[in-house]
């Protein structure tokens, strides 16, 4: 009986996953370690109709022909621009180029996402908005995967039940950087992380520790926190790490793979009981990637953020069910502050 039980469940597990088709054709822009690693994967999980890569190097076009059968391999954006039967464009070239990409395939009325940052200021962010709403753009999307992520989920529903948040530390440390614009490239993680939790931020202090790192406190509508950004550490041992304080106890996310609560000890009559009466604190685990079950929800794609947000983008094109957490206008408070720091 439980073996029948257990093999109708898989059965019906799999006919879900089989029923899940997708019937307009995409196209990619872009060919790079992070598109191979975190994005092109969930296309292939999900069947996505892929129909065009574009890159930049003949060369490179060939041999994605040849790697990747029935792709039509490109160096051209207008080939893609000018099809119509591609609904979605997926974007994820050279930063630098988004915003000018962004601005194409907008203007051809075809739905985007785009890799962050999807452009350099909040001038061109609106510049992007207005031509979604003129072309008619259906969907518009910046890649910022953290928002989709299982633990970060949890932790913005819990907080919105809190009666009253008192502050928070985020810390963001990584390697030195010196292919990019830290700012735009990596720190846009952790800053769109505090705005998207905590809402449009006001920077109270700032101190630049060293060349592109920092130190800020931010006031928010409802709370106060304290951010460092560093690229001088260690790529082997980089670190995101969240801990906010509310009324009721403290929770503490670890790169979206872990996600705690300890409840604060109680206080009666201004005494605190924990130091009368000691006792092991309690920790309630809201989410936990062991890392040991070989499954979708256990793969650092999924746990990042990157399978929803990929499956948001096709499912909102293709008029199925689908929350859209980062459209052009959401990301605004986060440009803001980082030209500030700018």
């Amino acid at each position: 009986m439980i073996q029948q039980l257990i093999n109708r469940y898989k059965r019906m597990r799999t006919q879900r996953y089989l029923n899940e088709t997708y019937r307009c054709q995409y196209a990619f822009v872009g060919m790079g370690q992070h598109s191979l690693t975190n994005l092109y994967p969930v296309l292939h999980y999900l069947q996505v109709p892929l129909k065009y890569i574009c890159v930049t190097s003949e060369h490179k076009a060939r041999l994605i022909e040849r790697k990747f059968q029935g792709i039509i391999a490109t160096t051209r954006l207008d080939d893609i621009l000018n099809d119509e039967s591609v609904k979605g464009v997926l974007v994820a070239a050279a930063p630098n180029a988004h915003f000018s990409i962004a601005s194409q395939v907008l203007q051809s009325g075809k739905s985007l996402f785009i890799e962050k940052p999807p452009c350099q200021s909040v001038a061109q962010l609106m510049e992007l908005i207005a031509m979604q709403q003129s072309s008619g753009s259906r969907v518009a999307m910046v890649g910022l995967q953290q928002r989709y992520a299982p633990a970060v989920q949890i932790l913005n529903k819990r907080l919105k039940g809190e009666r009253h948040l008192l502050n928070y530390d985020l810390h963001y440390l990584t390697g030195a950087y010196p292919e990019g614009d830290a700012l735009h490239d990596l720190y846009i993680h952790p800053l769109d992380l505090a705005t998207w939790l905590f809402g449009k931020a006001e920077v109270v202090s700032y101190l630049e520790i060293d060349e592109r790192s920092y130190i800020l406190m931010l006031r928010h509508q409802h709370i106060v926190g304290t951010i460092e950004l560093s690229t001088c550490h260690s790529w082997q041992d980089a670190q995101q790490s969240l801990t906010v304080h509310t009324h009721s106890g403290t929770y503490r996310l670890n790169q979206c793979q872990e996600l705690i609560f300890v409840p604060k000890q109680p206080v009666i009559a201004g005494i605190p009981m924990e130091k009368i009466r000691p006792s092991h604190q309690s920790v309630e685990y809201l989410y936990r990637h062991d890392g040991f079950s070989p499954v979708l929800a256990g793969n650092a794609i999924y746990t990042g953020g990157f399978f929803q947000e990929i499956t948001t983008f096709v499912n909102a094109i293709e008029g199925k069910q689908a929350n859209i957490l980062t459209d052009l206008q959401s990301i605004e408070p986060t440009l803001q502050l980082i030209e500030w720091v700018k």
